[in-house]
């Protein structure tokens, strides 16, 4: 039980109308949900600052500091998921809540069920954002490459790579120790048309190892097993 516990998520209600945040609370604890609250959107941004809730239900139509305000604040600092309550249903309002970061629009009248399936569409569309980025990342010493973007650093430098010595990079780098034959990164990067020979492996490599090692007469990263082909040395740092 105490495990369940830590691993809760926080859900923060914001809206000025008691009964629904006493609604939504009810449904989404009895679904596990730790739940926070606030009437307004000052209090709103004290909780959040406080708490770091996983989400944030955002009424609109609010005292002190409305919930466009709120959301604006929010994505200064971070971007967590935002779901839009309101009572308004104009297609200029519900543009313009997207436009400053919400994740999804919710109109009043609404059922909490309705509700409740939104905010876990939004975690699990979150949860899954944040692992593809992770699985895109790779980091080791001073060596930093990043699939979705298609970038390579050295000591924070940017490196200038054609396109196919990223994808040789990123191909061994993302298989550590793993050795790959030149046929094999020929057939998975050039195809199994290409018509050229395994010398052009070797040209990549050459050219890789110029553009990330500090000596590449004595390579750190990219290794040559004799007879075979290569592999990348290390592995994948995971924080």
């Amino acid at each position: 039980m105490w495990l369940k516990e830590i691993v809760r998520m926080k859900v923060l209600i914001v809206d000025d109308e008691e009964n629904i945040i006493d609604v939504c609370t009810r449904y989404l604890e009895l679904e596990g949900y730790e739940v926070l609250s606030a009437l307004n959107g000052n209090d709103a941004l004290t909780q959040y600052r406080m708490h770091s809730p996983d989400l944030i239900i955002l009424d609109i139509m609010m005292p002190h500091m409305d919930g466009w305000q709120v959301a604006e604040e929010v994505r200064k600092q971070h971007d967590t998921p935002i779901i839009m309550l309101t009572a308004l249903g104009q297609e200029k309002d519900r543009i313009y809540g997207l436009t400053i970061g919400a994740d999804d629009y919710v109109t009043k009248p609404f059922s909490p069920r309705e509700l409740l399936l939104r905010v876990k569409n939004v975690l699990r569309r979150m949860k899954s954002s944040v692992e593809e980025e992770k699985g895109s990342i790779f980091r080791q010493g001073d060596l930093y490459i990043d699939k979705q973007k298609r970038l390579v650093t050295v000591n924070d430098i940017p490196i200038d790579m054609t396109v196919k010595e990223f994808d040789l990079l990123a191909l061994l780098a993302f298989h550590p120790l793993q050795v790959f034959s030149k046929s094999q990164l020929l057939e998975t990067l050039w195809g199994y048309e290409y018509l050229g020979d395994a010398n052009t492996i070797n040209v990549h490599i050459r050219r890789l190892r110029e553009k990330i090692e500090k000596d590449p007469s004595q390579p750190q990263w990219i290794k040559t097993i004799w007879g075979i082909g290569y592999k990348f040395e290390g592995a994948k740092d995971e924080n």
